[in-house]
Order: C-alpha cells, then structure tokens, then sequence
C-alpha cells in the first residue's frame, strides 16, 4: 500500500453491476456523493479505510482491489501483447488495465489461447506425444501452477487440519512411527525398500501397501508418508479446495492438483503455522536455522515460508522458485504479484544463476524490474539423489524473494544499504519481454519493438562475420558473437 491507488474503472464496474446510481452507492459505503464521483474518475486515491470498506459492504474480495492485483493484470497483459504487431509500451498497457480492465483480461485469454495453439503445433512437430500436451493444449502442470497462483500459494482448511494434528503427534520425537500408525490405522502396510531409487513412494490401492524408499532421510520419509497420508484420510478437504472447473474437467491436472495439495498438506504437518511463523520471525528468516529448528531442508523451509499467508496472520509474502542449469523451471509459488514469465525464458541476470557457480553458499540480489519494482532475492543450490561415486545426483537452484519493502525482516539484508541505487541490479522477466534496449545479456530482441538494424544488428547475427550461439547461464542461445 506504499502507492496511491487508483480503481475508478473497478468502481464504476461495481456499480454498474449492482444496477446502483452514484448517489445510491455512496449512501452504501458512507461516503458523500461528490467523493465517490472523484473516485470513480480517478482524481483521488483510494485509502485503505475506503478499500476495506468497499470489501465488507460489497462483498469483494480485498485482493481484487489491490494495487498487487492490478499489477498481476499488468504482467499478464503485456505479456499477451508481447508479440503484438506494434509494440505496446508499458504506460499504455497500465492505462488499458486501470481503465478497461474487462478488455485487459480479453486480452489475456485470448493471449492463452494463441499460446495453447502453439503448442499444439510445437507438440506436433516435434513429436512430443499425446502425455506431454493435454487436449486443451495446456500442459497439465501448468494449469495446476495457474490454481495454486489463483490462491497465492495457501489453502486455508487443509493448512488448519495439518496443523490440528501436528499438535496431537507433538509429544512423539520420532515423526516417521506416528505417520506409520497413522496409516496402519487406514488399513495400509508399510514396506521399506531399497530395489527402485527412482521412486520415492508408490502405492498399491489393492494390496493397499505403500512402498517407501529405505535411501530417503527421516525428514523425506516423514515427508513421503504424509503426503500419503493426506491422500487418503483428507481426500476431501483436498476435493473441497480445488474449486478450479478447468482442472476437474482435465483428469491429467486433476491427478496433479490432487499429488500437490496432499503435498502441500504435508508440509504444513512438518512445518504448523503458527509454530513455524513464530520461529521463522525469531530467527529473522534464517533458513538454515528454521531447517534444523524443524528437522527439514533448505527447499522445503523455502517452499514453506511462500504459503504463508492466513488472513488473520499473514507471513512475508514470499516468491519461490526452482530451476536447473538449464533454465528449466520445475516449481514456483508466489504469494503476491511477482509474474513468473511463460514466454522467452527467465532472465540470465537473475541471482538463480549465480547459484550454480557458489554451490551450497547463498547469494543475494536487489533486482528491479522494469515496471520500477524492486525485489531482494536469495538463492542457493540444492543436491540430492543416491550417494555413491559416478551416481548421479539432482543439482537444482532454490530462489526465494519478496518485495525490497519486506527485506529488513531477512538475516541476509543484515549488511545491505537497501537505499542504495548502485546495487540495484535490472531484470526482466525474459528477453521477449523485456524493454530493456540496453542489456549486454539479452539472448534476442524484444518482441514488442522492431529490430533496429543500426543499433542491434552487431549483437544480432552480424553480416559477414563468423557468428556461434553459445547458451547462456539461463539455458537460452546467447547474442550471437562475432568471430572474425
């Protein structure tokens, strides 16, 4: 709430929908009708009071009227026009929404459904296979980011339920006996294994046994069986939260949805909410610490500390991301607006790439975006898999960021001058998107803007001259260098 926020188009909406006249809606929300026309024509803010007001009278969620919220708008509407015939600039973009917010998200679903049709084609022509691509062309897994980002990343009943019972297995110090008794009580038989490494746990429905790999940590046991367990004694919890008609009508999203709440579940049991906040604000967000505080690792406290956002006692709103050496982004949550770009990549400035060239160690960054938002980001690597020489072994990148706002309450800004520009590092959200013309890591022009031969062609497969793509940190081809 740090800008002045303007909804007048919202407003407007409200009203018109309600069938209500200006005067009709002030007398509503207790404001004089000369006030509410200054709204609705944007010649003055809205204020939290007024917000929270409009929230209650009309039954709005708060999160709609947000400045997060329309910034999410933002993100996605540029990113529908990113290939658009001319360019759009941001400005313009930020008008449409606040004016015509209806129009912007027409544009956003009509931006998906250009995106499903190539990938269609991609699948097509590549010969991908009916697995890889759903029949409405969205990939299973990216329908279930999209819900689990729809609810920034918590679900309140299941967090409370895991909670509840985290508090009944309290008094036991061995966390994997109690989940076992647990599921014994379900009428299901635990088997310890060490024959299949690559999977973790399977079960069998009509044995009703639960194979368990004998190589996972007591915390990755721990972990595994509560995830079964949710499965089975909370299908409906996890049934009542996925109120998603997309992902009902996919059985290949559904089966994932499913497989991410009962996970979800798990990691509220290992790590309760009010416990974890507690200890997570005692120790300034310490990681390490909240790891062995809670007998976790580093990816699941990350992980943990982006859900934790409960009405009546919301935590820092945390982004989360993991991705390989080769930009392969295979989770990431978000608690607010931060937009995870689904076109051109991730940006090879991001400090998720520096990671991999300080294994185990944290590296931080104050990055701003190029709407002016600034963001303190941390990331570090992660390794698992059998030990054992010549095995080999998962190495991925775990970020975890939040608004620069929110950045005094993190050990890691400890020793940083936070009002400092020079150690601003710009980002985007990928070189397709991004209208930064300057940048010396961008891998291809923007999409948004013609190719400006005379100041980009040196950059951009130079005439004449010997030109190798090398990939940068991020996975993509570089700007193509010249070699002679």
């Amino acid at each position: 709430m740090g800008r002045k926020i303007f909804l007048g188009a919202r407003l407007r909406r409200l009203r018109s929908e309600r069938g209500w006249t200006q005067v009709a809606m002030a007398r509503a929300l207790g404001l004089s009708p000369s006030y509410l026309n200054q709204l609705e024509k944007n010649q003055r803010p809205l204020t939290v009071p007024v917000l929270l007001r409009i929230s209650r009278v009309l039954g709005v969620d708060v999160q709609q009227l947000s400045d997060d919220e329309q910034a999410r708008l933002v993100a996605a509407t540029q990113l529908a026009l990113a290939e658009a015939p001319e360019p759009v600039s941001l400005p313009e973009v930020r008008e449409l929404v606040e004016r015509l917010p209806t129009v912007a998200r027409a544009i956003v679903a009509l931006g998906r459904q250009k995106q499903v049709q190539h990938q269609q084609l991609e699948a097509l022509t590549l010969r991908l296979g009916d697995d890889r691509v759903s029949e409405t062309g969205i990939a299973p897994f990216e329908k279930v980011r999209d819900f689990f980002y729809a609810h920034r990343n918590h679900f309140d009943a299941l967090d409370r339920a895991a909670e509840h019972w985290a508090a009944l297995a309290a008094s036991t110090s061995d966390r994997v006996p109690w989940l076992v008794q647990q599921l014994q009580q379900l009428g299901v038989h635990v088997v310890l294994h060490t024959e299949d490494a690559q999977h973790k746990r399977r079960f069998d429905a009509a044995s009703r046994t639960l194979w368990l790999s004998a190589t996972l940590a007591p915390a990755q046991q721990a972990f595994q069986l509560a995830t079964q367990w949710a499965l089975l004694a909370f299908g409906n919890l996890i049934d009542e939260a996925i109120d998603d008609a997309a992902l009902r009508a996919d059985p290949a999203a559904l089966r994932l949805a499913r497989i991410g709440l009962a996970n979800y579940f798990a990691g509220a049991w290992l790590l309760p909410y009010r416990a974890f906040l507690h200890e997570a604000h005692a120790q300034r967000h310490d990681i390490d610490v909240l790891a062995q505080r809670f007998g976790v690792g580093f990816e699941t406290v990350c992980h943990r500390l982006s859900t934790l956002q409960r009405a009546d006692s919301p935590g820092v709103p945390f982004f989360f991301i993991r991705v390989d050496r080769a930009g392969n982004i295979s989770k990431r949550q978000s608690a607010t607006h931060f937009h995870f770009s689904r076109t051109g990549g991730t940006c090879p400035l991001w400090c998720v790439y520096d990671a991999f060239e300080r294994p185990g160690r944290i590296v931080r960054q104050l990055a701003r975006m190029p709407d002016g938002r600034t963001y303190f980001w941390i990331a570090r690597t992660v390794t698992r898999g059998p030990a054992g020489f010549g095995l080999p072994r998962q190495t991925f990148a775990v970020g975890l960021g939040c608004d620069w706002q929110h950045a005094a309450q993190l050990v890691y800004a400890r020793d940083l001058n936070l009002q400092t520009p020079e150690v601003v590092v710009p980002i985007g959200m990928g070189c397709k998107v991004c209208e930064r013309p300057a940048c010396p890591q961008r891998a291809f022009p923007y999409v948004g803007k013609p190719l400006d031969i005379d100041e980009n062609v040196s950059r951009f497969a130079p005439y004449g001259a010997k030109a190798s793509a090398q990939p940068d940190a991020s996975g993509h081809p570089s700007a193509l260098r010249a070699e002679g």
